[in-house]
């Protein structure tokens, strides 16, 4: 089978990636900022039921650096772009997310293609297509983009369209033969392997502790992770996928009220401080005056995206592996 190089292999997407590629028999190198994380990564890949972890080869390699890559790379067929900045606050400057994001495609792309490997699927994310518009009732879907001159277009969603821009453009520019494929998930849930999980699961560990007295009137779009890293694996040796964007989204919305009826109704009095209730917008207004995360969840109140009822698996794992706090 193939040798498969993942980036950011510490990741919720990463791991489930990794788990998938096992299973199919391929070979994964996978690279994370700090060799200390190989452990880690290590004991999530057995929590997921991979038979030979250990078989997994570790390189350090930082999205900001050039140093790493190269070697990561060397001899893969081919490249799993999943590594993606995150910061754990809004920031005051965008470019601290907007910088490590594209210069980081840029570099695993160069490395891809110097290493000779045949295609590199990269991890961009429903940010890069369905923001910065009016309300509307036609559904967004691969041919669509952000517009970053939108309202309301914060730091996030303009991070992973520039990204996402600037990665069709070298292919286009300097690629070389290197194929691309991108896949596009909404919200990404999901069973948790460890503390490592997407922001979206940190939504239904707020909600399991208790940590908001009521939920904003917010609608989400859902899919599974393991959906998820399935379409990366399907990207990756379909020939059809070349070229091509997939929008990994299922089912309809829900609101984050239906989600906390959802884990009350199936997890019985491991959901006793769950909101039952949803805050005004004007409360959330309020909050966000001091609060930035609050701040950056503004232009999501009352907007409708496609989801599904993943959620259950995520709060079962979020418990099993004590994440939540008593």
């Amino acid at each position: 089978m193939s040798m498969v190089l993942v980036t950011g292999g510490s990741g919720f997407i990463g791991v489930h990636v990794i788990l998938q590629l096992l299973a199919a028999g391929h070979e994964v190198r996978t690279t994370v900022r700090n060799l200390d994380r190989a452990r880690d990564v290590v004991a999530m890949l057995r929590e997921g039921g991979a038979d030979a972890p250990d078989k997994v080869g570790f390189l350090a390699a930082d999205l900001m650096r050039d140093e790493g890559w190269r070697a990561a790379a060397a001899g893969c067929d081919y490249v799993m772009h999943v590594a993606s900045p995150l910061l754990a606050h809004a920031p005051e400057d965008e470019n601290e997310l907007i910088v490590p994001a594209r210069e980081g495609t840029l570099r695993v792309l160069r490395a891809a293609r110097d290493a000779g490997a045949r295609r590199v699927v990269v991890t961009s994310s429903f940010a890069a297509i369905g923001y910065g518009y009016p309300p509307r009732t036609a559904p967004f879907d691969e041919t669509s983009w952000t517009n970053l001159d939108g309202p309301d277009v914060q730091a996030y969603p303009k991070s992973k369209t520039l990204a996402e821009r600037a990665a069709w453009d070298f292919i286009g520019r300097e690629g070389n033969g290197l194929e691309l494929a991108v896949v596009n998930p909404v919200a990404v849930f999901g069973p948790a392997l460890g503390p490592d999980f997407s922001e979206s699961i940190g939504i239904i560990r707020m909600l399991l502790e208790g940590a908001m007295p009521a939920v904003p009137r917010i609608n989400l779009a859902l899919v599974d992770v393991r959906d998820v890293a399935d379409l990366h694996l399907r990207a990756m040796t379909s020939p059809e996928a070349r070229g091509e964007r997939f929008l990994a989204v299922a089912g309809e919305t829900m609101s984050v009220l239906q989600i906390a009826r959802v884990l009350r109704a199936r997890l019985g009095a491991k959901a006793r401080r769950v909101p039952r209730f949803q805050a005004p917008d004007w409360m959330l207004r309020l909050a966000a005056r001091r609060n930035p995360m609050v701040r950056a969840a503004l232009p999501l109140l009352g907007k409708v995206r496609q989801s599904t009822s993943a959620k259950v698996a995520t709060a079962e794992s979020l418990i099993r592996l004590g994440l939540v706090k008593a």
